[in-house]
């Protein structure tokens, strides 16, 4: 397996941070990464729920889930795209630009989406202008949650990089709050209205927030790892494509790694929400209020397994959260089909957490799988070609159950225990293939 060597730094090569930079950049990164979340699960949640019957009027019920789901899906399959243009401009020209940027693309798309005619207002052109904004999204987050984990950690402590990786990753169950709970606001609605209008206001609101978000990144330093590669003039040329050539080995385990955070959180979210609104007939609100509870759960599996991280290390908490979301994949099902709202809202609550275990610790892992010069894209590359793979797999759910006649679960079940295996190797190779970089000493 052909890798990218990177040496133990040594003794005596440190770079200088202020403890206080290192707290002010996390929270910038969450922010932004909180914003980025938002924006992409308000997507999903409004695939299953309502751009179906608003954007593709003119399927029938089955075809225009599946035809929702698929847009959902395009934005997953333009992750890579972005993470490759936005990695060479990370590791090329700096970390703090190439975030500016992102936040922007995404946070106007989003908005833009609010403001977008439907089917009935000007036909076939209003999904193809919805896939297009879904396709901006796609490629912003391909450069935005790399480039916010790379950040993040390059200001840490190597001791401490976790719990600051993991920081980041709580931007993900804030976006779910957010979006979830925008969502849940606007279906008290009448549902006249909120296909009317109503569902338009949580999209409006990524302007204002992108407005926030803007203005607390634009405080954000540059990493002072990146500010040593200019120095030393140790960039590479085309980093992306070093990546694939030199690092191929480090890409795929890192791709393996953060399969399940990404493709198991959908399928038990959108795929969730879908199959009990549109199979199972059950309340549509019911399946949402789940997301909300299991967002909260998120959070405190997430700043656990960061700390639990620097004691055994984030290969190892991938390995075991794997193993454990693969085992339970059957039982979370089954409590879904009985259609029971507290049995829905402990298999989501649940089936999430499990698969948290892994994506808690994903930034921490990914970051040090490669090298600083190749870093922010390949953490980039390897995260959103997961999401590209797995982006489908709530589609692929969907049409599997639409080929039987009863409404059975059994596809989401294998679906959602191969990717938490193929996780779990992932974490087990990753954690022999950890790299160091130079240490950061606190200045007072």
């Amino acid at each position: 397996m052909n890798q990218a060597a990177h040496d133990a730094t040594p003794p005596g090569d440190e770079i200088v941070v202020k403890p206080r930079d290192v707290r002010r950049i996390a929270t910038a990164a969450f922010v932004g990464t909180a914003l980025e979340w938002y924006d992409y699960f308000l997507f999903g949640t409004a695939a299953a729920l309502v751009f179906n019957r608003l954007f593709f009027t003119e399927l029938d019920p089955t075809a225009a889930v599946l035809a929702s789901l698929a847009t959902f899906g395009v934005g997953f399959a333009a992750r890579p795209i972005g993470a490759f243009f936005f990695g060479v401009l990370g590791d090329r020209v700096g970390r703090r630009p190439t975030l500016i940027l992102t936040i922007v693309l995404i946070g106007v798309a989003t908005g833009v989406i609010g403001v977008l005619p439907t089917y009935a207002d000007i036909g076939i052109m209003a999904p193809v202008l919805l896939v297009v904004l879904r396709l901006l999204q796609g490629l912003a987050v391909g450069g935005e949650w790399g480039g916010a984990t790379t950040i993040a950690i390059e200001h840490a402590p190597v001791k401490q990089r976790a719990r600051y990786a993991a920081l980041v990753q709580v931007g993900s169950p804030v976006g779910t709050l957010l979006s979830s709970g925008a969502i849940a606001l606007v279906l008290l609605f009448p549902p006249s209205e909120f296909d009317a209008w109503a569902w338009r206001l949580p999209f409006l609101a990524a302007f204002p927030l992108l407005a926030v978000a803007l203005w607390i990144r634009l405080k954000v330093e540059e990493s002072p790892i990146f500010e040593d590669l200019v120095r030393l003039d140790q960039r590479a040329k085309v980093p992306a494509l070093q990546v694939f050539t030199k690092a191929w080995g480090r890409l795929i385990v890192a791709v393996a790694a953060a399969f399940l955070g990404v493709g198991g959180f959908y399928v038990m979210n959108t795929f969730v929400v879908s199959y009990a609104a549109n199979t199972l007939g059950i309340d549509r609100q019911i399946a949402v209020n789940a997301t909300l509870i299991a967002a909260v759960a998120q959070i405190v599996v997430i700043l656990l397994c960061g700390r639990l991280a620097e004691r055994v290390g984030p290969g190892r908490v991938t390995f075991w959260g794997g193993l454990a979301t693969a085992a339970a994949a059957a039982p979370l099902f089954w409590l879904i089909d009985t259609g029971s709202p507290l049995a829905i809202t402990l298999a989501v609550t649940a089936g999430i957490s499990l698969l948290t275990i892994t994506y808690a610790v994903t930034g921490a892992l990914l970051t040090e799988l490669f090298p600083p010069e190749l870093r922010y894209s390949g953490v980039s590359l390897g995260y959103n070609i997961a999401g590209a793979l797995s982006g489908f797999l709530p589609f692929i759910a969907t049409w599997m159950i639409s080929l039987s006649e009863d409404a059975v679960s059994w596809p989401a079940v294998v679906i959602l225990a191969i990717v938490a295996l193929i996780t779990a190797a992932g974490g087990f190779f990753g954690e022999r293939l950890r790299v160091k970089d130079k240490e950061l000493v606190h200045s007072a």
